[in-house]
């Protein structure tokens, strides 16, 4: 979805995302920084014993995305 967006005029409204979202593997490379990013946060919260923030930053993330899907679809 991303990349119709783009292809057809829109903006990355993510400044960290606008510098991959050229190309389909840059895109891909965002998106498993991403998910590589939530996993080892949650990771070092869980090592030291945070266990409700280790849950509390993978529901944020989920939010997050589903904000930016919703954002996306009602922005057609």
């Amino acid at each position: 979805m991303t990349r119709s967006n783009l292809q057809a005029g829109g903006i990355e409204l993510n400044p960290v995302a606008r510098v991959f979202g050229r190309s389909i593997p840059g895109l891909a490379v965002n998106f498993a920084g991403q998910t590589a990013s939530i996993i080892a946060i949650s990771y070092m919260l869980h090592i030291f014993g945070h266990h409700k923030l280790e849950r509390f930053a993978s529901i944020v993330n989920i939010g997050a995305s589903g904000g930016a899907v919703t954002y996306g679809l009602t922005h057609r």
